[in-house]
């Protein structure tokens, strides 16, 4: 740092001066007309009277801090490392705090590793947090757990810098020894949660574990109630789960609130990305909203900083990283020039850096089923009498809801009902190779002919399809086996749609656009078959997610994250 000393006293030029900018200054939430100096990648000064070896000219515009996303994964996206910050760095995300849990579920501790050393090769700071549940419950079957000693060897390895959300809140509020394992190997660093509908006595229970932020809030008089016991509110704002403007409220009554608080996007897609945008499009939705400018800028930037200990970012001040984003207004929010660490990365929405694949040899290795599981294991024989559940499907949300139904019955089997939208769901076991397999009912997707299966379901990664017949079914699960993962849209025998995932069944090979065309051409096959919701593929997604209420499945049966327990598909 004392090579910078000189330039911030004004003894010598800076290597770069962006002057005749309006600074949003978002620690003393104002806006301030001040040229800013850049040494060796370092805010030397800002003031004026300060000489530059280049200048940039920014007069009429914004200069704001680089922005965080303080939870997000990557895997989400679908994209490998460099593409993802080929897309989010042009609009102004200069540092993500990354769970890689997704892969660690498929592909166990290299998948992290691989995260890790892909994400080295960007401009963009991919922080990431060493995966607290994985499995994400005991109904969930990943690659290999990830224990307390893997997690505080992913620490002593440097591969992680935080302890990734703790989904597995009945067992921090039971005491449960291996998940408390995991919390105090944490060994004072930042650790993040996960505490869905989590509240009252539970709630203080909860919060003694440390794991003091939350991302899982839907509703503002949650939100109130967690920040006033000392949580973190993380208002997430994804591709299916959207809880931003609900939680809005708490700030707009009092925007002293905002102080703990920010914006994240946990689970997003390409196409969202390439569409709408990633933290700019939180920003312009807050301000929207009526939140005040500066504060939205806050919350997607000094805040997370904050909360994550970067005490090297998060605003424009001496000492700080130049991670610098120039817009026209905070309110239009749209990145003219992108500066990372001094450097123009992004003009214009086009990145300045080159984007690369990773090579086949060096991809992690995922479990895979061979051959697919037999039909015979979709066969539901019925239980004359006895109703059965139904996962109910809310679109825009990753929580469910349930319900009971008289099932349809032919030959003595129970099968789908397109009629009134009870389709049957699958999940296979494809991590150890087992080919377990769970069946059980879902409403909300409204196809009336073939299947849809992907090899992205939340947490575990195993196969999971969702049909109107077991021919369709068979075929798509048919698919998954013989590629390793994927997405796909079947109808009877024949595939009508697919997409390869050959990073651990997660991501893609493509680049941001072809990635988000592929989507959005899988999404069209799905509503030509009868789909409903926009994103069918992400929704059914969230269906093995076992640690959120209320009706889920995994490869286990049905799981109920509320009562931590296994139900019957008959009632």
């Amino acid at each position: 740092m004392k090579s910078v000393l000189a330039a911030a006293r004004g003894d010598s030029p800076c290597d770069l001066l962006i002057r005749g900018g309006r600074i949003a200054n978002v620690l003393s939430m104002e806006y301030e007309a001040s040229d800013i100096a850049i040494k060796d990648g370092i805010i030397a000064g800002v003031g004026t009277g300060y000489e530059g070896r280049e200048v940039v000219d920014a007069s009429g515009a914004v200069l704001m801090p680089g922005m965080i996303d303080g939870h997000i994964h990557i895997e989400s996206t679908m994209l490998a490392p460099a593409a993802f910050a080929a897309a989010v760095v042009p609009l102004g995300t200069t540092t993500v705090m990354s769970d890689p849990h997704e892969i660690a579920n498929t592909c166990g501790l290299p998948g992290i590793e691989f995260m890790k050393r892909e994400s080295m090769r960007t401009p963009l700071d991919v922080f990431l947090g060493a995966p607290s549940c994985v499995p994400a419950s005991g109904f969930e079957t990943p690659r290999e757990e990830i224990d307390a000693y893997r997690i505080m060897d992913c620490y002593d390895r440097g591969l992680c810098a935080h302890l990734a959300e703790m989904m597995n809140f009945p067992g921090v509020i039971s005491g449960d020894e291996s998940v408390w394992a995991k919390i105090t190997g944490a060994r004072g660093m930042v650790r993040t949660g996960h505490a869905p509908g989590v509240r009252g006595k539970d709630l203080c229970a909860y919060l003694i574990s440390g794991c003091d932020s939350d991302h899982e809030i839907d509703f503002a008089e949650e939100a109130l109630e967690k920040l006033r016991r000392g949580m973190w509110i993380m208002m997430r704002e994804g591709t299916a789960e959207h809880s931003l403007t609900n939680l809005l409220p708490i700030i707009l009554e009092d925007e002293a609130r905002f102080a703990r608080c920010m914006v994240v996007s946990d689970d997003i897609t390409a196409g969202n990305i390439l569409s709408e945008g990633h933290m700019d499009h939180k920003v312009r939705t807050m301000i929207g909203a009526g939140i005040r400018p500066l504060i939205a800028a806050a919350m997607v930037t000094a805040n997370p900083a904050a909360y994550f200990r970067l005490w090297d970012r998060g605003a424009i001040a001496p000492g700080r990283i130049a991670d610098i984003v120039m817009v026209p207004s905070l309110e239009e929010c749209r990145a003219i020039k992108v500066w990372k660490r001094g450097i123009l990365a992004a003009e214009d929405g086009s990145a300045l850096f080159g984007t690369f694949a990773p090579m086949a040899t060096d991809l992690p290795a995922t479990g895979t089923i061979d051959p697919p599981p037999d039909k015979s294991s979709f066969l539901v024989p019925v239980q004359p009498g006895r109703d059965i559940r139904v996962i109910v499907a809310l679109e825009g949300r990753v929580v469910t809801e349930q319900m009971t139904a008289e099932p349809l019955v032919q030959d003595g089997f129970v099968v789908s009902d397109c009629e009134r939208d009870i389709l049957k769901v699958v999940v296979t076991e494809k991590n150890r190779g087992s080919a377990r397999t769970a069946v059980g009912f879902v409403r909300g997707f409204g196809l009336k002919r073939g299947a849809l299966a992907s090899s992205v379901a939340h947490d575990a990664h195993n196969y999971i399809a969702v049909g109107t017949d077991d021919e369709s079914i068979w075929t798509a699960m048919k698919y998954l086996a013989e590629n390793r993962g994927g997405m796909v849209v079947s109808d009877g025998d024949r595939i009508v749609s697919s997409l390869s995932l050959p990073i651990g069944g997660l991501m893609s090979n493509m680049n941001p656009t072809a990635l988000s065309d592929a989507i959005q051409r899988m999404s069209r096959a799905a509503a030509d078959l009868g789909a409903v919701m926009p994103q069918p593929f992400m929704n059914m997604s969230f269906l093995s997610l076992s640690v959120i209420p209320e009706l889920k499945l995994t490869d286990q049966g049905y799981v109920n994250a509320a009562e931590g327990r296994l139900l019957e598909l008959f009632v």
